[in-house]
Formats: C-alpha cells, structure tokens, sequence
C-alpha cells in the first residue's frame, strides 16, 4: 500500500495535466455542433488510421503463412505439368528432363553458414515421401541442396555451401561444361572451374545443373558468372558464380525427387571394363 502511494505521487501531475486535458476536450466536443462535428471528425480519421495500422500489421504477420501456402501450391502444380509433359510429350516442346518428377513443399527449419560442410533441417520426412537424394530448391527453384537423411517427420539435407559437394553442371548460353563447387569463402558465391578455355560467355551469364547431375534436376539454375581468369596453366577458365538462391534467407523450399538419379549413381559405379588391342584384333579377325 505504501508503494501504491509512494507511486501516486511521483506521477500525480501528469494524472492531473490528463484528467484535465480530458474535461477540456469532452467540454470543447459539446460546446457546439461545430465542435461537435470536428471532434467527430477526428474520431474517424483516429479510427481509420489505427485500423489501418492494426490491418497492415495482421497481413505481415500472415505473410509467412502465405508464403508458405504458395510454395506448396507451386510444388503440386509443377508435380502436375511434369506427369502432363511425361504422359504427352509431342504436345509440349520443351528442353527440360522429362523424367517423372514428385515435387514436396516444406519450411527450413534451421540452416547453417559458418561451416565448411553446412546442412539445413527441413520440416518433412519419411511420413510426407521424402527419401534420400532428393533435390532441394528454393521457392525460385534455384539449387540449394539435397537430403542425406531423413527422419519419420524431418529430414537433414547437406548445403550447396558444402566443400565435399562437386556438381556436374553448364553455362547455359555457351554450353560448355565444368565442375562447380563452395571453396569454403563467401556464403554467397561458388566456383566453377575445368571451363573450356574456347569456351564463349560473359560476366552476368548463368550456370545450370547437367543432365547426369546427381544433386539437381538439369537445367537447375546454381548461379551467375561473376568474374573469369585462366588457370594457372592457361588450359581452363576458372569462374567466380554469384549464387542463385540467398542461403542466409531461406525459409520455404521445393524438395523435388529425380527418378533416375539412382541409375545415374548406379552407372557411376560400374567399373569400366578393360578392352585391349588383342581383343579388338580377335574380334576383326571373328568378323572376318
């Protein structure tokens, strides 16, 4: 009680200064109908600004929700137009894979950038199809990982921002081929090396996922060329990528399951079988 009142009269002039500011201003609202009308007025503006504002602030607070719901939307409509190109192909001309495709939406749960082998934990697993190798996308469909284990609700998935991670991959206007990876430096650009040095291209140039990528449906986008400089033997280009995808900023993804990466990796480790000029002679000589 005597902190109450303690309390009371530390702040009693500014209790005053209000209560008197509220009588001058409900004796003004009543004085006249003009007053009237004016403080009317007001109250309206007040309302609608403050309605505004509480509206403005309820459709941030959804948008992740929103977000969210479109990327999932945009996983089932490309799961949709993939089975349509696979089952009519001759009616789409297109240069994409048309391999089966399942496409499954889900949120990043945690992501880390300070490593030289980072991962993301996404919210989907086992018991919503996820399975081993799959491709991860962000909500643009550029390339940001793929799953290495998986859980009944939650799967890990290891980051393109990973130093053990080689990828397969072109420039997309020249063709050329070459070899992309994360030297372990800026979060936000890869390297790509073992270019053609007759190769034709220019800084701003895209990058995309080759055919036979184990990681990435082809024609994946990983990035742009940033900069360029002959290797040290002057035989290869060696390019800088700004990455696609904003790797500090992910919150939505597209996990995308490529049926034939499994023959892709199964083909990888076929050893190659030896074949020696006598056998060649002694198949000319059976053919003779």
């Amino acid at each position: 009680m005597h902190k109450l009142i303690y309390f009371v009269k530390k702040i009693y002039v500014p209790l005053i200064f209000l209560a008197l500011e509220a009588v001058a201003i409900v004796l003004y609202a009543t004085s006249s109908p003009y007053s009237q009308a004016r403080m009317l007025s007001i109250s309206h503006r007040l309302t609608g600004w403050s309605s505004g504002i509480f509206t403005e602030l309820g459709s941030y607070l959804s948008l992740r929700k929103e977000n969210l719901a479109l990327t999932e939307r945009i996983a089932e409509l490309e799961s949709h137009l993939n089975n349509y190109r696979v089952s009519y192909p001759e009616s789409i001309e297109t240069n994409v894979n048309l391999s089966p495709n399942l496409y499954i939406a889900g949120k990043v749960v945690s992501n880390t950038l300070n490593r030289t082998q980072n991962y993301l934990v996404i919210n989907k697993g086992l018991d919503d199809n996820v399975r081993l190798g799959m491709s991860v996308l962000s909500a643009d469909g550029y390339a940001v990982g793929y799953i290495t284990n998986c859980s009944q609700s939650y799967s890990i998935a290891t980051s393109i921002l990973s130093t053990s991670l080689k990828i397969s991959a072109r420039l997309s206007q020249d063709r050329s081929m070459g070899i992309v990876y994360w030297d372990g430096k800026d979060v936000n650009s890869i390297v790509m090396s073992d270019v053609s040095k007759y190769a034709s291209f220019e800084v701003g140039d895209s990058v995309e996922a080759l055919d036979f990528s184990e990681y990435f449906p082809s024609g994946t986008i990983l990035g742009t060329v940033d900069s360029k400089a002959m290797n040290d033997d002057q035989t290869m280009y060696v390019c800088r990528l700004r990455l696609a995808a904003d790797m500090s900023r992910l919150d939505n993804v597209i996990l995308v399951d490529n049926r034939d990466v499994e023959q892709v990796q199964l083909l990888k480790k076929e050893p190659v079988s030896e074949f020696s000029t006598a056998d060649y002679a002694a198949d000319e000589n059976d053919a003779n």
